[in-house]
């Protein structure tokens, strides 16, 4: 098995003196998984080079009781291409899932979904960009190739099937998986999709497993767009609704919640 490619992680962290950055530094730098930290305290950045997920890192950032915001992700080969999806569905499901290009053969993705139920969910890139009937409309598996349903480590499956990603009591599922088949570049425009159930990966005998794995209802879902990679996202608040970076995590990516005089306004996201 291949080894983990480190990523390169941009957080914007409130940091006002060294002192600051010191306790940064002391939190994150040695851990397992961690590569490098460099720390500039002037422009509140801190830049992980860790095989870590992307929540892991932000948690030991915030250990330190400072807030953290993840601006951009790269990798060694620079401008390979990046994406993100936001997803929504169900209830309170919600999540945040970037795709990153680490070298022509290898995308890194890097997610952590909300308000699921304990156990495995089905993962899977949609054919369509498509939300107008919410998750029903994304169609079928991304498979340009005609193949049947199968899981991540199969030469022959849909190149949309991701396997699974296992929420934790808590409901939070956090996850880092490495793709050979998937790029960057064939998925901007689609839609990432997780479902109620497990994935059985094409092998559990029942009539879906070779189509979709029979892994039940779509619960959430989000087009795939691109994103900002390392240093491309100076900005620091929304001019549309004056929503500061660090008051970005706390509100709804769009709808009431969301600006400064909880009205129904879409956002500009940073």
């Amino acid at each position: 098995m291949e080894t983990e490619r480190p990523a390169k992680l941009e957080f914007a962290v409130q940091m006002t003196c060294q002192s600051c950055a010191d306790k940064v530094r002391a939190a994150v730098e040695g851990k397992p998984g961690v590569h490098s930290v460099a720390i500039d305290v002037a422009k509140e950045e801190v830049l992980v080079e860790s095989t870590l997920t992307t929540a892991e890192v932000q948690a030991l950032i915030e250990s330190t009781e400072r807030r953290a915001v993840l601006k951009g992700i790269g990798g060694s080969e620079p401008d390979l291409g990046a994406a993100v999806a936001m997803l929504a569905g169900a209830g309170k499901i919600q999540g945040v899932v970037r795709f990153l290009q680490l070298s022509a053969e290898r995308c890194l993705i890097d997610g952590t979904v909300d308000g699921l139920q304990p156990g495995p969910h089905g993962l899977h890139v949609h054919t369509l960009g498509d939300l107008t009937n919410d998750c029903l409309s994304c169609g079928d598996h991304y498979n340009p190739y005609g193949k049947p349903h199968g899981g991540p480590g199969d030469s022959n499956r849909h190149v949309g099937d991701l396997g699974n990603i296992v929420a934790g009591a808590d409901g939070r599922a956090s996850f880092r998986l490495e793709e050979d088949q998937l790029k960057v570049w064939d998925v901007i425009g689609r839609s990432l999709v997780v479902d109620a159930g497990e994935d059985d990966l094409g092998r559990g005998g029942h009539p879906l497993s070779k189509l979709t794995g029979n892994s039940g209802e779509r619960l959430a879902c989000g087009i795939i767009a691109r994103s900002a990679g390392l240093f491309q996202n100076p900005k620091q608040i929304c001019a549309c609704d004056g929503v500061t970076l660090w008051e970005e995590r706390d509100r709804p990516i769009a709808g009431k919640g969301r600006n400064k005089t909880n009205t129904e306004t879409p956002a500009a996201h940073l």
